[in-house]
């Protein structure tokens, strides 16, 4: 349903005037304050650009202006918005789309800052053994010393090496490399050498040493130093140090467990930490059973359990249990501690109210416990804005990016009460979206476009929602105001894909059956189990049958040794497997870690114009090769910034700021490499074409062109070549994967995976990815998305639906067929919004 227009008097407007920041064409704009203001547009149309470029950075900005230089330093450093003047803003909140923490000691329950009540709570309110004195809420905590079992240091495991998990194999022997714990190379060379000096025999099966020797090289604490004679064989080793030869060098000897330890522990290699973190087992901590406290905090009781008990709870559970306490004491009074019946019911109302907000979106089923990494940026957002609603805050100015992502439709409706009740307390929300629901619920909208890139950046209507149906420019409008019926082509299976008796996570001995040469959409709320089923499990399954290695995502250096390392506890594929040569997960983990990465270097299309600056007329008179025009190569990179393009600038009380390098001004290149040209642009000023621009500029070489060309398809023209793979969202990072795929030759037989390819994908965008989706499909090859959106449910041949509700009350497979089949399952809860669309769109046909 459409809003009614709203009057809102102009002194409560926020006034933007010549506003230039990225692709936006000095754009004016007025929008209320007080107000749920959506700004839409195609994906790079410039919505971000007026959002979060313009409006939240000159926000943030006059905040940082109001401190003083010694709090300033505190703060990240904020660009400055290109834009002429701004009036009427007020203070600006961000709640942007970002991954977890990279620590497993950040959880749900310090992100929304339960666990500080919570601790309060078993302090002030919990029930002590008799003669226990009171314990402070920082006991309570496993990151605090005073509160941390001593054993384990507060993470609830213990980590040991053994001889099975040092030497896999005890056939072999020492120098054919029996101790894989040892590095391989010189050093595990080394350390051979040594063990011959000090006369172990190197040369029979591991098993034959005597016990007291293998402890020995295992884990002795001591590092003798022995002459080392390299290349000799034991014999002539004897002889060397009867005749007193001069060695080879001196060698120091360390014990197997010690190189272990010490690597993980000091090593700077995060490769290295890897490698010896594979011979470390780890086991729950036999002092605090893996509850991570001392014995005293974990003595005290609330609601006859401990708090290590509370934190493994899920919202939903903890609100139960909260709630029956309360009324509990309400009935009775506690006669030696009568103010314990008073904290108990001021902090369990604050915890109840924090609860029912986390519930109310649609994150009943996360448990406290559940470390931030493990999180996905909707469900990290939604934490974010639960603790703002609770916050109470006046006359802010909310700035969010895409709130709906990775929401089931029941779940936006749920997001949309809390947006509500944030403006009902007096804020400001600006939203950047896609979702035609939210879009239809804002106050006021600022449609922005009409492309992307350099055909985008204009103001094409900003009003109450009625006002955008007129607007002809706009793509967004015609999403809005006339369903568009879907195009489904009716494709049998070819075979299945059977995959039986699943457990893992919320899933609980669950068969699966997956059409193959079909597009399979895999829906269910938030938490049901999708991405356990898909992502993990079936992904593990069938690339183990394979034989193919799945990449493993970046493990931060504390998640190495992680406990939540969730295993498939049981599942097997039982049929199907003749029909699946390759598997191909589409994820949306960055493609790089550093600016160095980009589109062009992921794609391989850097190679091809590398070539092609080669073969000019001067790369050729001055022997310059391919290699010359790569910046991550000496000869051609400039020598200042070392083909970064920036250079760090140490600024005295603020913090390090980094500028366009002084010597190639950003370009990456030294002088002599911009030299060349190749229709008269070199390769700085190709690198700095948008996708689009390329596509015209290489129109005369088809191999550059064919691949430029499903990178636009997939909805990416927008973006520049050398854009930094660091600047990408996880939405485009997925298109850019998909889009490397699609320029392979295609054998067929192929399983591609896709998680919520249309993240960030606006409504026109869906409709060219489901285009590429169907031709994979065309070509013999399977697709299986797990998707919220019900354009592409609707289009898809087969959906299977996984629920009915999250966490405990989901991991079972509700219906899955057709989608019309789909949409008249009662039970289902994405039944009812795909009625509902079928409904809508068999209307407009």
């Amino acid at each position: 349903m459409s809003k009614e227009s709203t009057e809102f008097p102009i002194s409560n407007f926020v006034s933007v005037r010549g506003a230039k920041e990225n692709n936006l064409k000095n754009v004016d704009l007025i929008i209320p304050r007080g107000a749920l203001v959506v700004f839409t547009g195609v994906s790079g149309s410039g919505k971000s650009s007026l959002a979060f470029g313009t409006l939240y950075a000159e926000a943030q900005r006059r905040y940082l202006e109001s401190v003083s230089p010694y709090a300033r330093r505190l703060f990240n450093q904020m660009a400055i918005p290109q834009v002429e003047s701004i009036d009427g803003l007020p203070p600006a909140i961000a709640l942007q789309q970002q991954r977890g923490a990279a620590s497993t000691r950040s959880s749900v329950g310090s992100v929304t800052t339960l666990s500080n009540l919570i601790r309060m709570l078993y302090s002030r309110a919990g029930d002590y053994p008799h003669g226990q004195s009171i314990i402070y809420a920082e006991s309570f905590s496993p990151n605090r010393p005073e509160g941390a079992c001593p054993e384990c240091h507060g993470l609830g495991v213990v980590y040991q090496v053994t001889e099975k998990s040092m030497v896999p194999d005890d056939s072999l022997s020492i120098r054919e490399k029996a101790i894989a714990a040892w590095p391989t190379a010189w050093q595990g060379q080394n350390l051979r050498e040594i063990l011959m000096t000090l006369g172990y025999d190197v040369d029979i099966p591991w098993r034959d040493l005597p016990k007291k020797d293998r402890e020995w090289i295992l884990f002795t604490e001591e590092q003798p130093v022995v002459p080392v004679y390299s290349g000799l064989s034991a014999a002539q080793v004897r002889q060397a140090i009867e005749r007193k030869m001069e060695p080879s060098y001196m060698g120091t000897f360390t014990g197997v467990k010690r190189y272990v330890m010490q690597t993980f522990a000091n090593s700077q290699s995060q490769a290295m930490k890897k490698r010896v973190s594979k011979f470390m087992l780890s086991a729950a901590c036999p002092v605090c059973h893996g509850k991570r406290l001392r014995a005293e905090p974990l003595s005290v009781k609330f609601a006859g359990m401990d708090i290590a008990e509370i934190y493994r709870l899920d919202i939903k559970g903890l609100h139960r249990i909260i709630s029956s306490s309360l009324s509990t004491a309400s009935k009775g009074s506690d006669q030696v501690r009568p103010e314990k019946v008073l904290v108990r019911q001021r902090i369990g109302d604050d915890l109840i109210s924090r609860l029912n907000v986390l519930i109310d979106l649609g994150l009943g089923y996360l448990t406290l416990e559940r470390s931030t990494p493990t999180l996905s940026p909707g469900e990290l957002q939604r934490l974010r804005l639960g603790t703002q609603i609770h916050s109470n805050l006046f006359g802010v100015v909310y700035v969010l990016d895409e709130p709906s992502a990775g929401l089931h439709p029941a779940d936006t409706q749920s997001l949309l009460r809390a947006l509500d009740r944030l403006k009902a307390a007096g804020n400001s929300l600006f939203v950047v979206e896609h979702e035609v629901e939210i879009i239809r619920h804002a106050d006021w909208i600022v449609d922005v476009g009409p492309g992307a890139g350099e055909k985008g950046g204009e103001i094409l209507y900003s009003g109450p929602f009625d006002g955008l149906e007129k607007i002809e420019r706009s793509v967004t409008k015609k999403y809005l105001f006339n369903a568009e019926s879907k195009q489904r082509v009716d494709r049998k299976p070819t075979g299945w894909l059977k995959i039986k008796d699943v457990s893992r996570n919320n899933l609980k001995n669950v068969d699966a059956d997956f059409p193959l040469g079909v597009l399979t959409s895999v829906t269910g709320i938030s938490g049901s189990g999708k991405s356990s089923l898909i992502s993990q499990v079936l992904v593990e399954l069938v690339s183990e049958k394979l034989g193919q290695r799945v990449a493993n995502e970046e493990v931060q250096e504390d998640n190495l040794l992680s406990t939540e390392k969730v295993q498939t506890t049981s599942g097997y594929i039982a049929e199907g497997m003749d029909q699946v040569r390759r598997l191909i997960p589409v994820d949306q983990k960055p493609i790089g870690r550093t600016p160095r990465s980009n589109l062009a270097t992921y794609t391989g299309l850097f190679d091809h114009v590398r070539k092609l600056f080669a073969e000019t007329k001067m790369a050729r008179e001055r022997k310059y090769d391919a290699g010359r025009f790569s910046f991550n190569v000496t000869k051609g990179r400039c020598a200042n910034c070392e083909g970064e393009g920036f250079v760090m600038v140490e600024l005295l009380f603020l913090p390090s700021v980094y500028a366009p390098c002084p010597v190639c001004k950003g370009t990456r290149y030294n002088e002599k490499t911009l030299e060349v040209t190749y229709h008269d642009k070199n390769i700085a000023q190709v690198l700095a074409l948008n996708v689009d621009e390329a596509f015209v500029f290489f129109k005369s070489e088809p191999q550059i062109n064919r691949a430029l060309d499903v990178v636009r398809q997939v909805g990416l023209g927008y973006l520049r070549l050398g854009q930094p793979a660091t600047e990408l969202s996880g939405g485009e990072a997925q298109r850019i994967k998909l889009a490397t795929e699609l320029q392979r030759a295609q054998r067929g037989d192929t399983l591609y995976i896709l998680d919520e390819p249309t993240t960030g994908l606006h409504p026109s965008d869906v409709e060219n990815l489901l285009l590429q989706l169907n031709k994979l499909v065309d070509q013999g090859n399977t697709v299986i998305v797990i998707e919220h959106d019900m354009h592409v449910v609707a289009s898809s041949d087969w959906v299977i639906d996984v629920g009915p509700g999250a966490g405990n009350e989901g991991g079972k497979i509700v219906v899955c067929g057709p989608a019309p089949s789909v949409a008249a399952e009662p039970v289902s809860e994405t039944g009812k919004y795909l009625k509902a669309y079928l409904k809508k769109t068999s209307e407009h046909k």
